[in-house]
């Protein structure tokens, strides 16, 4: 499995989303006032509101089973590793059956 993205709190994504991609050369990949996501060279970086998403770290995961949809065609589960981390186990439409 790899680590495919990192979620971190924030009160603007749209804010997030231009300052890491004005300053570290960021690739946009979506954004929305609750949500945004950019691709650095090894790994996504996800900026999610309190009210929407936990911080988390991600696997990609192309065997998973079950899960909830998101909006991007992604299916994943939230999970709690024994020290109380929130992880998410993620597969994407093009992996999906």
């Amino acid at each position: 499995m790899k680590v495919d993205h990192i979620a971190i709190q924030v009160e603007n994504p749209r804010d997030a989303v231009s300052w890491y991609t004005e300053n570290f050369g960021a690739e946009l990949l979506y954004v929305d006032d609750t949500w945004g996501f950019v691709q650095f060279e090894n790994i996504k970086l996800a900026f999610v509101v309190k009210t929407q998403h936990p911080a988390h770290f991600a696997f990609e995961d192309p065997d998973l089973k079950g899960g909830k949809n998101h909006r991007d065609g992604s299916r994943s589960i939230y999970k709690r590793d024994p020290w109380g981390n929130i992880y998410e186990l993620i597969r994407y439409p093009d992996e999906q059956e």
